[in-house]
């Protein structure tokens, strides 16, 4: 079973795919139907959807994430 994140970062429409496995994030198409549009749908109101995550951390760069900073 492939490890996938559903991405949104605060401020920005976009929803992104992160595949794990593969090493890879791509753009995701808007959801129109099913669960993922009212997550999606609620995240535009400023809800924060969780599910099977335990730690997202918005950071400023690669290089602060290895220097182990995060925004605050």
């Amino acid at each position: 079973m492939a490890n996938v994140v559903v991405i949104g970062i605060a401020g920005e429409k976009d929803l992104w795919i992160a595949d794990l496995d593969a090493g890879t994030v791509t753009k995701s198409p808007a959801p129109s139907t099913g669960a993922l549009q009212v997550a999606n749908d609620l995240r535009n109101t400023g809800t924060t959807v969780t599910k099977g995550v335990n730690l997202a951390v918005r950071a400023t760069s690669a290089a602060a994430v290895s220097g182990g900073y995060m925004d605050g």
